[in-house]
């Protein structure tokens, strides 16, 4: 048997640990942001919410409606008032919700195939999922800094998340009943005097390394200061470019 892409006990740990020292919510509330204007154009209610994802508990009460929370994280989850759940076993009945929103999970899901037609499955006919996860061409500073650790080391190891690309999701949305899947690419630069401050970011927001496969093995200085000077390069100041994907699909009805 395959053995998991993700750790998700370590997954649950790290949001955790973002909720107790403060979650950084830029990128989090510019996704959910985004979710609430698509809403705005929709001519129709949709009372019943699930929230899939909630590092922010000011979200709830933004959607309106009749809305339950999850989250992986049972802090992250208890301060938005919701409960400890997955996208992979939601405890939830088929045609519960009229709307799903989902932001920062999907793709720290181990089966995507699964995890989808999970969200359609809870979704009554009809419904509409809207959200946002990290795309495939983000962090490419970071790739390049722990490239530049592991020849130090000399031990490759897996450090950033293999990702989606919006092709490959509006794929899997369709294949897991979707109808309709829009998918947008949002790519944003944000500026950082060293690779601390952007790993400082990561932390913050239950975003570090979570893979099964990942080295258990502290990075050593000589591979930690060759990362740091890769990252940055000859200037002082690096922008490292973060790409999001938004979607948007029905359930047929």
């Amino acid at each position: 048997m395959t053995a998991p892409l993700f750790d998700h006990r370590l997954r649950a740990l790290r949001r955790d640990r973002a909720a107790r020292i403060g979650v950084e919510q830029l990128l989090y509330d510019r996704a959910f942001d985004d979710c609430l204007e698509r809403l705005s154009d929709i001519r129709r209610d949709l009372p019943d919410v699930l929230l899939a994802g909630c590092p922010n508990p000011g979200w709830p009460a933004r959607l309106g409606g009749q809305v339950t929370a999850i989250d992986p994280g049972p802090l992250m989850a208890a301060r938005a008032g919701g409960q400890c759940a997955d996208l992979e076993n939601l405890p939830f009945e088929g045609a519960s919700f009229d709307l799903v929103v989902s932001v920062g999970l999907l793709d720290t899901a181990n089966n995507l195939p699964l995890a989808a037609a999970a969200l359609q499955f809870v979704l009554k006919p009809g419904g509409l999922l809207l959200g946002a996860i990290a795309g495939g061409h983000g962090l490419p500073r970071l790739r390049q800094a722990m490239l530049a650790a592991d020849a130090v080391s000399g031990q490759a190891s897996p450090h950033v998340h293999p990702r989606i690309e919006a092709p490959g999701l509006a794929n899997l949305l369709t294949a897991a009943g979707f109808a309709m899947p829009v998918i947008d690419i949002d790519r944003v630069e944000i500026g950082y005097p060293s690779l601390d401050g952007l790993v400082r970011d990561l932390r913050a927001m239950g975003m570090t390394n979570i893979l099964g496969a990942r080295s258990r093995r502290p990075i050593g200085r000589a591979a930690r200061e060759a990362a740091r000077a890769a990252f940055l390069g000859t200037a002082d100041r690096a922008t490292e470019q973060l790409e999001i994907l938004h979607f948007a699909a029905w359930k047929p009805a």
